[in-house]
């Protein structure tokens, strides 16, 4: 339920039309960048390298545009 009404809210501040829909795609290539970093990281087993990778999955995510930049700040 957070989720839709940080959405609906998020997609009433951008005001554009359309917006939403472009808001709703950023938002889903945001999570997959954070949901990438995360299995780059369990995959190189590495103790220590967590901030790395989620600093790269948060760096990915917010460079979408808003809806990764919301996806990274929710996910994180």
């Amino acid at each position: 339920m957070k989720l839709l009404t940080g959405l609906v809210f998020c997609s009433l501040v951008l005001g554009v039309s359309g917006g939403f829909f472009s808001f709703i795609k950023e938002a889903a290539q945001g999570s997959w960048d954070m949901w990438r970093a995360y299995s780059d990281m369990k995959e190189a087993n590495y103790i220590g390298a967590d901030k790395y990778f989620h600093a790269k999955g948060n760096y990915e995510a917010a460079q979408r545009g808003p809806g990764g930049a919301w996806a990274a700040e929710v996910i994180r």
